[in-house]
């Protein structure tokens, strides 16, 4: 006889909690009892969740469970990155990964198995798209570094000070899942994060990111990486659907609706000889003049059998400095967890065969990741 299905409460926000319990004949409050228990302090075991009733205990342990991905491996870098492969089902894996600075601790974590835009710079985007992850799954990523950190928040021991949705897949493809995982990241009854401490990065789904204005004002990131229509045609496919101008008009909605959104990130990769001369500094310059913009210059990191290159560091540095003398806030992203292939664009690189190693022991051979 197979085993009973059971509700995965992970991922889920707390209306949807209120309506589940409600369903089970018990009171709304119930669902902020069971949030603290499994984001502050890290229990899934129901039975030790002792100020819910032994009835009430004893129901969860035959019909709802916690239960986060699964490590496969976990790797870390010599500058103290940690990278996990986490298994997602019998034939899919993601990657998740943390990266610690002086004063904040920063996870960046993975919305789909894969990523169907098709960046030409990217990794990920090599592996193709299986599919998209639920909340749970999105929010178990969280709740899995958490654990492996030592991250609790309830007694205001915080490893993760920032979540960002940088990691595998585009966020707005999978916009459901991706808000209901949000919106378990800012409830003060989980893990509490500022608005401004959790960012979703997105290459310009336009539709997704007009309606995430409607629903939702976390700080927004923008893969850009080119000045122009034509440049970034080639680089970010998804620009022949919504081109800059449309792209911009969204961003501009997208501060317009939020108070505390005080500027726009872009994501500007550094492709040696291909995005990176002074006339297209100048460009992007004059491209941004109207809204508030913070640019991040991301040095290009390598992956198998790509094209590219790295901008030369003097090159990256001229970059930065003719935006800054045009008033902008431009840096250059330091680059970390590279040995580990936990860089930016590097998530997927080398996974594939990895995790086939891994999950076809125990799941056989029908493996897509």
């Amino acid at each position: 006889m197979d085993a009973p299905v059971r509700t995965n409460l992970l991922g889920m926000p707390h209306a949807a909690l209120v309506e589940y319990f409600t369903a089970l004949g018990e009171k709304p409050f119930r669902a902020v009892q069971v949030m603290k228990w499994i984001y502050q302090r890290g229990v899934t075991d129901f039975t030790a969740m002792t100020d819910l009733s032994v009835a009430l205990r004893d129901k969860l342990m035959e019909c709802a469970e916690v239960r986060p991905p699964e490590i496969i491996t976990e790797q870390q870098s010599a500058d103290g990155t940690r990278k996990w492969l986490l298994r997602m089902d019998a034939g899919n894996a993601i990657e998740t990964v943390f990266i610690p600075e002086a004063g904040r601790g920063t996870l960046c974590i993975s919305s789909q198995v894969g990523c169907a835009l098709d960046c030409a710079f990217c990794s990920t985007a090599q592996q193709g798209f299986n599919r998209n992850l639920s909340a749970a799954e999105i929010v178990g990523q969280v709740f899995l570094a958490a654990r492996e950190l030592g991250h609790r928040p309830a007694e205001d021991e915080r490893a993760i000070t920032n979540v960002v949705f940088m990691g595998m897949g585009e966020p707005l493809t999978n916009f459901d899942n991706v808000v209901a995982a949000i919106q378990v990241m800012l409830d003060d009854n989980a893990f509490g994060l500022s608005k401004r401490r959790v960012t979703l990065s997105t290459a310009g789904v336009v539709p997704a990111l007009k309606r995430l204005a409607e629903v939702c004002d976390v700080a927004l990131a923008v893969s850009l990486h080119a000045p122009n229509d034509a440049l970034r045609d080639q680089l970010v496919p998804i620009n022949k659907k919504y081109p800059i101008a449309e792209l911009l008009d969204a961003c501009r909605q997208y501060v317009s609706r939020q108070p505390h959104q005080m500027h726009i990130t872009w994501e500007y990769v550094m492709l040696d000889g291909v995005n990176d001369s002074d006339a297209h500094a100048l460009e992007l310059v004059r491209l941004l003049k109207d809204l508030p913009s913070k640019i991040n210059l991301i040095p290009f990191n390598p992956f198998p059998m790509t094209r590219f290159k790295r901008s030369p560091d003097a090159r990256i540095d001229r970059f930065r400095d003719l935006l800054m003398a045009h008033g902008y806030t431009a840096i250059t992203r330091r680059t970390r967890g590279d040995d580990i292939d936990a860089a930016c664009g590097q998530l997927a690189g080398r996974v594939q065969d990895r995790s086939r190693r891994h999950l076809r022991r125990a799941a056989g051979s029908d493996i897509s990741v």
